[in-house]
């Protein structure tokens, strides 16, 4: 499934269509339009207006309110990502900058509710270490904070939930506050209640509205990478409802 979306996601998505109206030749109307598609479809998604609007319709929790938090019993921060042999921590590998995000919020959370933190991430693609070790090094060299379970077998969302929720209802935990990007939590909650936990959505890194006027429009790489983030979770939404459908039947 991964390799799916990799065609169906920009740049590849638009360059496959560019390529293709090529080679129907760009004299006819399919082979132009098939072009004109792929170009301005890349350009668009590209813009803060668009980037925006795609990262604002999967953005439906808002931070948990102290009353909230303290209903928790524990806090799951997930992975989201890692740099490959980075120098400056002496780890070998480090957590990416969205794992870095949510290990800030999910340390803020710890101080103000002293609850006990899961990190969950794993191999994806065969590392040395699990990406849950990378984060509890980060937590306890950085932010100073403890980590009490470790779990570094999950390689997607869906395992997140299932391997967590082993290790936290052995200890007899039943509501978490789950920490995220807000843009990948909705589907995240999803995974975690569906393991009969009860969720307090822990939200971060928000969209930031577009600027105005005419630089809302212009293309800058950064946007597409945003877009193309909120249009893989698109996906994941949809790879998750049809595969519930299927366990239905």
């Amino acid at each position: 499934m991964s390799e799916l979306k990799i065609l169906l996601l920009p740049p590849t998505l638009n360059a496959l269509l560019i390529l293709l109206g090529l080679a129907l030749g760009i004299r006819r109307l399919s082979g132009a339009l098939l072009v004109t598609l792929g170009l301005a479809s890349l350009l668009l998604l590209a813009t803060p207006m668009a980037s925006h609007a795609l990262r604002q319709g999967l953005e439906p929790y808002s931070p948990p309110s102290p009353s909230q938090l303290e209903t928790a019993e524990a806090i799951v921060i997930l992975g989201g990502g890692r740099d490959y042999e980075a120098p400056e921590f002496g780890w070998g590998d480090a957590p990416a900058n969205p794992t870095w995000r949510r290990l800030a919020y999910g340390a803020h959370l710890h101080r103000q509710s002293e609850l006990p933190i899961l990190v969950s991430g794993g191999r994806v693609h065969g590392e040395h270490s699990a990406e849950a070790s990378l984060m509890a090094a980060a937590l306890r060299d950085v932010f100073d904070v403890p980590v009490r379970w470790l779990e570094g077998a999950s390689r997607n969302t869906a395992e997140n939930a299932r391997l967590s929720a082993e290790m936290l209802r052995a200890d007899g935990i039943a509501r978490v506050a789950l920490v995220s990007q807000a843009w990948h939590l909705p589907r995240a909650v999803a995974e975690f209640e569906a393991q009969d936990l009860s969720v307090v959505p822990a939200p971060t890194e928000f969209t930031s509205p577009p600027p105005e006027g005419l630089v809302a429009w212009l293309p800058r790489a950064y946007h597409l990478n945003q877009s193309t983030r909120a249009l893989h979770e698109w996906l994941g939404r949809g790879e998750q409802a049809v595969r519930r459908q299927l366990l239905r039947r």
